[in-house]
């Protein structure tokens, strides 16, 4: 399976009864990067314009205190205030790792049950194996792609299982989607 939905095998012939596939959130190292270079950048707007207020140079390169307080040195602030909240709310979502979750098929209990971190609260959503009616394939190319894997079930809409970000690739989408219909016994749809 992918990096995206990882089978998690049990000891002995459970593991033919249970599948437990986790999904991967916000804490993922592009999302990192981008929070460093926006955080960088914030502190960067920030000290220039405080070197433009003070007139002695915060940073070690150029000579910001040069610039005018108003209207130069303002707008770097905002900039830098604007970056800075930015990088807050990436950094908390982060640390939440907003997204996360697991996806759990019992064929023991009949029951599936999917989890996922949300703002302030695990989200779960259960119900009966036996009214997934099928495992949906969904892809859309072109300037905003979608490849996602999602359950249809029965009085529901359809619940999405792969993580929400940069969409996998078409031929381990199929993978996934095969192997989880083979398991549940249901029909592959979307192809």
């Amino acid at each position: 399976m992918s990096a995206d939905l990882q089978e998690t095998p049990k000891a002995g012939d459970a593991s033919l009864e249970r599948l437990e596939q986790s999904v991967l959130g916000f804490r993922r190292l592009s999302n990192q990067l981008l929070a460093v270079i926006v955080t960088i950048g914030g502190l960067g707007f920030t000290l220039t314009c405080l070197s433009s207020y003070l007139g002695r140079d915060l940073l070690p390169i150029g000579s910001p205190s040069t610039l005018l307080f108003v209207p130069q040195g303002l707008v770097m602030g905002l900039y830098g205030i604007a970056a800075l909240l930015l990088a807050s709310y990436l950094w908390a979502m982060i640390n939440i790792n907003l997204g996360a979750g697991s996806n759990n098929f019992d064929k023991a209990s009949g029951m599936v049950k999917i989890c996922r971190r949300g703002y302030f609260k695990l989200i779960s959503a259960e119900f009966p194996l036996k009214d997934v009616k099928a495992v949906k394939v969904e892809v859309r190319d072109g300037f905003n792609p979608l490849r996602r894997l999602s359950l249809r079930v029965q009085g529901r809409r359809d619940i999405t299982l792969t993580r929400v970000g940069q969409p996998l690739p078409l031929a381990q989408l199929e993978q996934d989607g095969a192997e989880l219909a083979r398991f549940l016994d249901v029909n592959l749809e979307g192809l």
